[in-house]
């Protein structure tokens, strides 16, 4: 009997996970956040760079996972905590700048609510990626995470949007949000247009969040009536 030849795929240590490429990008927007967010008050405009810098690497960090073949599960927890939670941070400093703050808590509770659910949903689901909506009727959704650019757009507009707001006020004391909107509108200042040119990706995304919790706690109600349905 002819021996089998083929090398087994080497299996990689725990550490070597840890210190993948892509890994090790996250770890760097982790301390890029946290140096931000320390000194945002006392230097708005350092503060919006190192943030929106963050961001980007966020796309860099998925194409070094799938160009040096990287792919973890590990990385794309990192990737979406580290989302997650430096929008939070920058709407919670937004919903005490402005009046009301309840949109920006509002806003917070939104996005962290309906990606939890979906990670969650796609979990029951036994699916591979939170991205994986196929099977979803609802075209505006399937778009969203079918069309890697669209999606992309609506991220973007939606971190502009807060970073612009944030550089809007000018000191620490409460603004009334429509009189900030409205000024910004007539003013034409660059970052007037920025804000502006995001509202409309700003909103698909908030769209798409709602329908996000909507699908997911489908799956997760339909997921109760099946386990009780078995015998």
């Amino acid at each position: 009997m002819a021996k089998n030849n083929k090398s087994r795929p080497i299996k990689p240590s725990k550490l070597s996970v840890y210190l993948y490429i892509p890994n090790i990008i996250g770890y760097t927007r982790v301390l890029m956040n946290c140096y931000a967010f320390a000194m945002c008050f006392s230097n708005k405009w350092l503060f919006c760079a190192l943030y929106f810098i963050s961001f980007v690497c966020d796309g860099i960090d998925g194409w070094a996972a799938r160009k040096f073949n990287q792919v973890s599960t590990f990385g794309a927890v990192l990737d979406m905590v580290t989302d997650r939670i430096s929008t939070a941070c920058l709407l919670v400093i937004l919903s005490q700048v402005y009046r009301p703050g309840m949109v920006f808590l509002s806003l917070l509770a939104l996005d962290i609510g309906s990606h939890w659910l979906q990670m969650y949903s796609t979990f029951l689901l036994g699916k591979a990626s939170h991205k994986d909506v196929k099977d979803s009727t609802n075209w505006l959704f399937k778009a969203y995470y079918g069309n890697r650019m669209f999606m992309a757009y609506c991220c973007v507009a939606c971190e502009v949007l807060y970073i612009s707001l944030f550089l809007l006020a000018q000191n620490e004391t409460e603004k009334k949000l429509m009189d900030v909107l409205k000024a910004s509108i007539t003013e034409g200042s660059l970052v007037s247009v920025l804000v502006v040119l995001s509202l409309f990706g700003w909103a698909i995304k908030q769209l798409v969040n709602i329908i996000q919790i909507k699908t997911a706690s489908d799956v997760c109600v339909l997921h109760d009536i099946n386990k009780k349905e078995r015998p």
